[in-house]
């Protein structure tokens, strides 16, 4: 193609981007279409530079996105910066913040954000967000969309292309088989080991992620119409779902680590007060994360995970682009790298990460299939359970405003 014609392309091409960026959730499904394709993006993504905010509270998991960084720079020429987060919120409320002050377009400072629940659902609601994009990905069609509908679906909220999946997660249990032969299978289960050996058990403190999760996982056995979990909190559903938790909660509280007058700030607070041997059990929302604290020689091998029999809540993780991203084709490039056999494969790998895979291995290449192979690995989960879906993400702040209201010290 001639320069000039080079030249009057991209610049097609980023009104193109532009024009997106300003529809922000009203776009249609024909956005990839409307563009040159997927090679136009890859084209208009190289030289580009993303900034992807993502949490960094695991060396683990900082290392895997320099491994991705090191990646789509050879392969795309693309530059990815990892904006260490502690918080999605604070992301939401920086492009909300940007929106109010008219940064529209290509002006703003986040281009990828590792997103899902309430986060989404707000940046969603409030057409944040630019999309839909990621069925128009082209490894979308290896993620497993009906064995794991989470992929379509964050927190009953229908993604409808406006985040791509990039991780599975399950809430799970683990504890030296030495010290708890017999793990609770239910959250009733958990309530009567906690009288039988008061002190050793615990949740991190709400709102860390882990604790709301742990009393999601308790309303979501307790509610008497799981149904209603899935719609939109109203009071009277709010007060009728969760009737039977507060009375749960109410009971558990006195037989918990330091009477429940004192809750640990995190997971990994949780993890080395098991490892020490303070508490019995220890709670993640990774299945792998037992079997990776084994291979790196800070679990004994004697540690075991499990699900409750009965199913335990489980989501997807995603990435998102905000509306007013800079590096939009960028931002798709990396998303759908992501989505690659060898991206997925070495997440999963306990040495690297071992956070499960949205992909059908099933459906993959033999070649590619190997590379998900883990073999009986110490603390892995022997037997998995149901996933159980996610209460919409409107319920989160009312179940923590409450919690806060009745346990907070």
């Amino acid at each position: 193609m001639p320069q000039h014609a080079l030249n009057a392309h991209l610049s097609r091409r980023r009104l193109l981007l532009a024009a997106g960026a300003a529809a922000g959730a009203s776009l249609q499904p024909v956005w990839a279409q409307a563009s040159a394709g997927w090679a136009g993006v890859e084209q208009a993504a190289r030289g580009q530079t993303v900034f992807w905010n993502a949490w960094a509270g695991s060396e683990q998991t900082n290392a895997y996105l320099q491994w991705v960084a090191q990646q789509v720079q050879a392969s795309h020429g693309v530059k990815l910066q990892h904006v260490k987060i502690t918080d999605t919120a604070d992301v939401v409320k920086r492009v909300r913040a940007e929106k109010a002050a008219g940064r529209t377009a290509a002006e703003g400072t986040v281009d990828l954000v590792w997103i899902n629940g309430e986060n989404f659902a707000a940046m969603k609601r409030e057409g944040l967000l630019f999309g839909p994009y990621a069925e128009a990905l082209p490894n979308f069609k290896l993620v497993d969309v009906a064995g794991k509908p989470t992929t379509l679906n964050d927190f009953s909220v229908p993604t409808e292309g406006m985040e791509s999946p990039w991780g599975m997660a399950q809430f799970t249990l683990f504890a030296d088989s030495k010290r708890l032969p017999q793990p609770p299978q239910s959250m009733q289960a958990l309530l009567a080991l906690a009288r039988a050996q008061p002190g050793r058990i615990t949740h991190p403190r709400l709102p860390d992620f882990h604790g709301t999760t742990f009393i999601k996982q308790a309303l979501v056995e307790f509610a008497p119409d799981a149904k209603a979990l899935a719609q939109p909190v109203t009071d009277t559903a709010f007060a009728t779902q969760t009737a039977a938790l507060w009375p749960f909660l109410d009971a558990l509280r006195p037989h918990l680590w330091r009477a429940g007058k004192q809750f640990p700030q995190n997971a990994a607070a949780v993890r080395q007060m098991m490892a020490d041997g303070e508490l019995l059990l220890a709670i993640t929302f990774n299945p792998n994360e037992a079997a990776n604290e084994i291979a790196a020689k800070r679990l004994p091998a004697t540690v075991v995970s499990w699900q409750f029999e009965k199913g335990t809540i489980g989501n997807t993780h995603f990435v998102a682009i905000p509306y007013n991203a800079r590096s939009k084709p960028g931002a798709q490039v990396v998303a759908n790298f992501l989505l690659s056999p060898a991206a997925q494969a070495r997440k999963a790998d306990l040495n690297h990460w071992g956070d499960p895979t949205v992909l059908d291995v099933a459906r993959l290449p033999a070649t590619e299939r190997a590379l998900f192979q883990t073999g009986n690995l110490p603390g892995l989960v022997q037997k998995g359970a149901p996933t159980l879906p996610e209460p919409h993400a409107s319920w989160v702040e009312p179940l923590e405003k409450e919690w806060a209201r009745r346990y907070g010290v």
